[in-house]
Parts: structure tokens; C-alpha cells; sequence
């Protein structure tokens, strides 16, 4: 009788995979927790997609639908969890996720523990039920010990002064893939939330980034991923060494196509 997992469909290329092979990475927010948007962004090209239960309006659940749809339509998913607990970490990779995203690492320690959550004992504290849940196929999946650490993309972001002042630390810890940057939250902790162009919001935002590209992540280091935004393209952010970038989010695109199409009505009548 055949294995199990040889019915297993053939996995997509991790995001590792593509990161040391050169790729640079292109993503969206994903805040509606619609599955027909997440479909339809995954089926426009996006390389990954974060499903932002931070910020989102949906729970586990949603974002359940939401993994299905962009997996079906061969694209990658990260979570980015409320905050960095344990808890949390548990239910979002029990769903099978590509990567997860840690918002406001602002240390060594913090950025230690999220790493922690992620991995079983010995090597963490990640509740054991690879057995009965999704990311290991419902224990279809023979071979998920054997490469889930492999598999799963962990992303920190760095969103305040006091992270960019521990940049290095913070790049340095071992199992730590990527450093992403915030630069809303990063201008609000410098009192600038207003003023996202101030030369103070991109000098740390500099520091940050040279504590990142500075390292090396076949060696330890850590990729560097961003959001454009009005004062930072896609383009100059990927010219300046960003592995991954993120054009935007799936609710300000509707917002900027909806206002579009109804002042070129209205322009006209």
C-alpha cells in the first residue's frame, strides 16, 4: 500500500528557498480577511500575502479561509500575530502557514522568544500537536518533523527607537529569517507620528536597514523586508537592497480604485 504522503500534492518553493536563490519579493497586507480578494491578489502575482491579524477585523477562522484561497492559487502566506505570545504563535502555525510576523520586536530577548515559540522542545516551547492539525496535513504528512523548521519563514518587525537601537541584537539571533520594517509606528515612537518624512524617521530608518543588510543571512543575518509608502517606493526600497517589499494593502487598493471610479463618473455627469 503507498505512503501516505505520496498523495500529498507537490509543495511550492519556500520563501527561503527563494530568498537564498536571489529572489526579490513582492507582497500585500491583507486586512478585508475576504477569501475572494485573497484569492484574486494571490492570482494577480503577488508573491506572498500577509494575513494581518494585528490590525485585521478577522480571527483564526478568517484567516483559515483566507490561507486556503492564496494556497490554492500558488502563493505564500504569513500571519502576522497580535503580539509576540505564545498562544498566539500556536494557533497561527497550527493552520499551515509560510511565515509568521512578529510586530514590535524591540530586542534580543523579545526577538529570542518568538523564535522560541515556533519550535518544539528542546529547541522551543511550541505546543506539540503536529498530529491532529493543518500545518502538518492532519497527520497525513509523514515527513513534517523532518522540515517543518525548514519551511516556515520568521519575520520580526522592527517598529520603534528602541528597536532600531537593538538592530544588531535583534539580527543576530539564530532561527530570526527577516527584519520588517515599520515606519508608522517607527515615526509615532519618535513623536513624529504626523510627520513620516522627517529626517529623524529616515535617518533610524537607515540605521535600521544598515543593521540588516549588513548582516548576512547564510551566516546568521537576516533578510530585510518593508512597506512602501508615500515617502518610500517599492522601487527605491528594493533599489536600496530590500529583499522583500510590500506595495501596499488590500483595503487601501479598494479605497484608492473605488474614490477613482466614482470621481471619473462624476467628472463627467
Amino acid at each position: 500500500m503507498a505512503s501516505s504522503t505520496q498523495s500529498l500534492p507537490l509543495t511550492k518553493k519556500s520563501l527561503k528557498s527563494r530568498l537564498r536563490e536571489g529572489e526579490k519579493l513582492y507582497g500585500l497586507f491583507l486586512l478585508s480577511f475576504s477569501p475572494e480578494i485573497a484569492e484574486i491578489a494571490a492570482l494577480g502575482g503577488y508573491d506572498f500575502i500577509i494575513v494581518d491579524i494585528e490590525h485585521g477585523a478577522g480571527g483564526i477562522r478568517e484567516a483559515l479561509n483566507c490561507i486556503r484561497a492564496i494556497e490554492a492559487a500558488g502563493c505564500s502566506t504569513v500571519i502576522r500575530v497580535p503580539d509576540i505570545s505564545q498562544a498566539w504563535t500556536k494557533k497561527a502555525l497550527d493552520l499551515g502557514i509560510n511565515g509568521i510576523m512578529f510586530p514590535m520586536v524591540e530586542t534580543g530577548k523579545s526577538a529570542s522568544d518568538a523564535v522560541s515559540y515556533c519550535r518544539y522542545r528542546p529547541d522551543g516551547v511550541r505546543g506539540c500537536a503536529y498530529g491532529v492539525v493543518r500545518d502538518a496535513k492532519y497527520g497525513f504528512n509523514e515527513s513534517y518533523l523532518a522540515n517543518f523548521d525548514e519551511n516556515l519563514f520568521v519575520m520580526c518587525q522592527i517598529e520603534s527607537e528602541e528597536g532600531v537601537r537593538n538592530v544588531k541584537e535583534i539580527v543576530a539571533v539564530e532561527g530570526m529569517d527577516c527584519v520588517m520594517m515599520g515606519p508608522r509606528d517607527l515615526s509615532a515612537s519618535l513623536g513624529l507620528l504626523q510627520d513620516p518624512a522627517n529626517p529623524k524617521v529616515k535617518s533610524a530608518m537607515r540605521t535600521a536597514e544598515t543593521g540588516v543588510l549588513g548582516s548576512d543571512p547564510a551566516n546568521g543575518g537576516a533578510y530585510l523586508a518593508g512597506m512602501a509608502t508615500a515617502q518610500d517606493t517599492a522601487v527605491d526600497m528594493s533599489e536600496r537592497g530590500y529583499h522583500m517589499v510590500l506595495g501596499s494593502a488590500d483595503v487601501s487598493l479598494f479605497k484608492k480604485a473605488v474614490v477613482d471610479d466614482v470621481k471619473r463618473f462624476k467628472l463627467r455627469n
